[in-house]
């Protein structure tokens, strides 16, 4: 039975965001005045006239205070979670193209009804991630239920710590993930998109060394790099790279500025019969090496940008806002007229116009004209509610460089 301890009472505003859908709850001058609860308490969310609005997870110490789990009064138990995954499972069977993947979201938070948590398939494996604290006394459950939908051999938990920030440039060899359940994954364990072998740690490293959101986006770009010569910025463990090789691309240069990764990136070309010695691998920070290829006289047919949405080096300091225009300032003198300016970002808080804004004024800044001539988003396996804009987090805009309204001349 819930009792009037479990309600809450929002705000005008914030029960009109409910009320359309919303699935937050922001601290304010109302939350504020709640009573004391425990994160992951689960509590109904009233208006002032204390009509029912929804079920939700109280996260007590943080901005997003409450997290909707349904408009419905319910309780977090196994058939409802069950009921949750299952809808989950569903809708990448039916919906999403996972020919030749055995790596991809099994379930995305807000965009599959479970706010705040998140959980990737990597072949016979699954990771799990909190986004909430809240989530923290159900993750039990949560592990015992998806084990019961889909046997695998065994559950991971990656921790997301705060100051990631901070944390990116020395977390590379720190164990962040944990096993929870069944046995022990190979310390890199091969997984398969599109049909491309790739190398990923379950236990070492902030991030896997996989970005499944960027899926079909690579495979976007296979069309695009046959015969062409291919810059990679900002390259990680080498995915793109890796399919532009294999694609056809004479030439493709990764840049990074961690060893590490750009090591791992060459394990990645050779698990899929790709020489690394046919390919150049630069370790350093971007911009500078920008400059230095400039310098040399290099150009390039096609170059890739895929950020962080902030990072650190000992050399610059890179964050989406104001640093992508200098980003594509650098990159368009190395760019051949009428090659591809490939700009990706998974900042949350830049939505597509003012992403484009950012294009806009690194294209400015070096005198040339670019044409966006596709702009996709995250795959059918990231879902996210119309009601939620911040779901459609990733921007990917393959633009066209010219002269034409510059009034340059070929190059």
């Amino acid at each position: 039975m819930k009792t009037k301890d479990e309600e809450r009472i929002v705000g005008v505003e914030t029960a009109r965001m409910l009320e359309l859908g919303h699935p937050w709850v922001l601290a304010d001058a109302y939350t504020h005045k709640w009573p004391v609860g425990n994160s992951g308490q689960i509590i109904e969310l009233c208006d002032s006239q204390r009509r029912f609005l929804a079920t939700a997870l109280l996260d007590p110490e943080e901005r997003i205070i409450a997290r909707v789990l349904d408009r419905k009064k319910i309780q977090l138990d196994r058939s409802w979670l069950a009921e949750r995954l299952r809808n989950a499972i569903e809708l990448r069977n039916q919906h999403a193209n996972l020919s030749n993947s055995n790596a991809y979201r099994l379930v995305n938070a807000e965009g599959d009804a479970l706010p705040g948590l998140t959980v990737d398939r990597y072949a016979d494996y699954l990771m799990l991630q909190l986004y909430s604290a809240a989530w923290q006394p159900h993750l039990e459950l949560v592990t015992e239920v998806l084990q019961e939908l889909l046997s695998p051999h065994g559950i991971y938990e990656k921790s997301r710590p705060q100051k990631t920030r901070e944390l990116e440039a020395v977390s590379d060899n720190k164990n962040y993930g944990r096993l929870l359940a069944g046995k022990a994954a190979p310390e890199r364990l091969e997984v398969l998109e599109n049909g491309f072998t790739f190398l990923v740690s379950l236990e070492q490293g902030l991030n896997t060394g996989l970005f499944l959101d960027q899926r079909r986006n690579r495979q976007d770009l296979m069309g695009r790099v046959n015969g062409k010569r291919v810059l990679n910025l900002f390259s990680y463990t080498g995915a793109f790279s890796v399919v532009a090789a294999a694609a056809g691309a004479t030439q493709v240069t990764s840049v990074d500025a961690s060893i590490g990764y750009t090591g791992w990136a060459k394990d990645n070309f050779s698990a899929n019969s790709l020489n690394p010695r046919q390919h150049g691998f630069i370790v350093g920070d971007c911009l500078s090496v920008l400059a230095n290829l400039a310098q040399s006289g290099k150009s390039f047919d096609v170059i890739l940008m895929d950020p962080p949405s902030f990072s650190t080096t000992a050399k610059s300091r890179f964050t989406t806002r104001g640093g992508t225009s200098d980003l594509v300032a650098a990159a368009l003198p190395l760019l051949t007229n009428n090659g591809l300016l490939i700009a990706a970002s998974n900042h949350q808080k830049i939505d597509v116009a003012e992403y484009l804004k950012e294009l806009r004024r690194g294209a400015l800044q070096s005198g040339c004209d670019l044409r966006v001539i596709s702009l996709l988003g995250q795959p059918e396996d990231f879902p996210y509610p119309v009601t939620f804009q911040e779901g459609r987090y990733l921007k990917y805009a393959t633009c066209v460089k010219s002269n034409i309204l510059s009034g340059k001349s070929k190059q």
